[in-house]
């Protein structure tokens, strides 16, 4: 039997309306597919904490978490993924690159030329259809 792996990730908007994507890099599992940044939850953490935690490691940023985008399920080759993202912007520092081959700021509309990996897809079609504010409107 395929192991789970429960995920969250964070779709930064900033201010200008364009969204952070990452590329994954060659040495990563599913190398070359872009995605939303963010990671595993670890024992213990909220699906917020552990969004939280991976942004300040990967992008060394901090961000607010508002609500959630998509919760998807997706079966690779080796594992089964379920992938929680959620709206998001920075609220100190800058993104950097660490982990990612690439990050890079695209408008809404160019989201559907970049190669998303297949976990990614649904929030990536749900984000395209919908606007910040109903994310954030609480």
């Amino acid at each position: 039997m395929k192991k789970i792996v429960h995920v969250v990730g964070a779709i930064i908007e900033n201010e200008t309306g364009k969204i952070l994507c990452a590329l994954r890099g060659p040495e990563m599992t599913l190398p070359n597919y872009w995605e939303f940044p963010g990671g595993k939850i670890e024992e213990g953490e909220t699906k917020k904490e552990a969004l939280l935690r991976e942004i300040q490691e990967e992008l060394g940023c901090t961000i607010e978490v508002f609500d959630q985008v998509e919760d998807t399920t997706y079966e690779y080759e080796k594992v089964i993924v379920r992938l929680e993202t959620f709206m998001s912007k920075v609220i100190s520092g800058t993104p950097m690159l660490s982990e990612h081959a690439e990050i890079r700021w695209i408008s809404r509309e160019e989201l559907s030329s970049l190669n998303w990996a297949p976990a990614d897809i649904p929030a990536v079609e749900r984000v395209l259809t919908r606007c910040m504010k109903e994310f954030t409107s609480n």
